[in-house]
């Protein structure tokens, strides 16, 4: 058994010089997390009443574009035919594969929603909206960003959805997930039945972040102080207006901007890119699954 002494760690005492390397090492540790907290506070800060939160919809909060989910349930309660369907299909797959959003399919989109509804009554449509929530949205929640999102809830703060989809569906969205509310495209209706016109024109691009600053003035805000959320590059705009700006999802161009900017960014749509940014694991496998059922689907309608 002596010949197996050197396998045996051997018991030895403290010396000072491994007493002072101890306490140097703890010390070391304390000061840099100090300095970590110092430098990235506590955020969202509980309790600030000017601070709010700004979440693009489309492919940030929920997987796909509103809209498209929107015209399957119309489909489904007979609004459109098979050939209007095809077209949303499509519209919807090009929207998953891109991940971004393109202006000349979501116009398409737009004319399409628009002819569709026309000459129903507002409060038809506000209606249905709340059943296709739960028949085609409902599994599309980033579980990600949604916890974002709670994370300004739970620190008292408002939360608003910020999209180019109709207003009605925006706010069922945001109702069912318990946020402050939405701003979204106005569909003009006259005596509350849908005239197939805009008021003004889809809440796109620069009129999302004049959407926000006009909101954040009547609310009494600081924007300094709030956060906006988005996938595409087309809300850098929106996300310039914030003092806390995140890239969720983001294409191409907004990933390099805000890298350039240095603007945080977190990506729930594969396993492989959720761990690069310590995303939890349910979140990547979730998103992964969902577009698996979508090609599956989709295959399968081909056929």
């Amino acid at each position: 058994m002596a010949a197996l002494g050197w396998l045996t760690p051997r018991r030895r005492s403290a010396t000072a010089r491994s007493v002072l390397a101890g306490e140097a090492s703890a010390e070391a540790a304390r000061k840099s997390t100090q300095e970590v907290l110092e430098r990235e506070p506590e955020f969202p800060v509980p309790g600030d009443e000017r601070a709010a939160a700004f979440f693009d919809l489309d492919n940030t909060v929920m997987q796909g574009a509103a809209l498209f989910h929107f015209g399957r349930g119309l489909y489904k309660r007979k609004f459109f035919d098979t050939r209007e369907l095809a077209r949303f299909a499509w519209q919807q797959a090009w929207f998953r594969l891109a991940g971004v959003e393109d202006p000349e399919h979501m116009q398409e989109a737009r004319d399409s929603a628009l002819s569709i509804v026309q000459g129903h009554r507002v409060s038809e449509l506000q209606s249905i909206g709340e059943e296709i929530y739960d028949e085609y949205m409902a599994e599309r929640i980033w579980p990600g960003t949604r916890a974002l999102a709670q994370a300004h809830l739970d620190a008292g703060q408002r939360v608003w959805l910020v999209t180019a989809a109709p207003v009605e569906i925006a706010t069922v969205i945001a109702r069912r997930l318990g946020l402050t509310g939405a701003l979204g495209t106005v569909a003009e209706s006259v005596h509350g039945v849908y005239t197939g016109k805009l008021v003004g024109e889809p809440l796109h691009g620069p009129a999302k972040a004049e959407a926000v600053r006009a909101l954040a003035l009547a609310e009494n805000l600081d924007l300094s102080r709030c956060a906006a959320y988005s996938d595409s590059h087309n809300d850098i705009p929106m996300l310039s207006l914030v003092g806390h700006p995140y890239a969720i999802n983001p294409d191409s161009k907004l990933r390099k901007h805000a890298r350039r900017m240095d603007w945080r960014l977190r990506d729930y749509r594969t396993g492989r890119k959720a761990a690069k940014v310590g995303i939890p694991a349910a979140a990547g496998v979730g998103a992964v699954a969902g577009g698996t059922a979508a090609a599956i689907a989709l295959h399968r309608k081909r056929r």
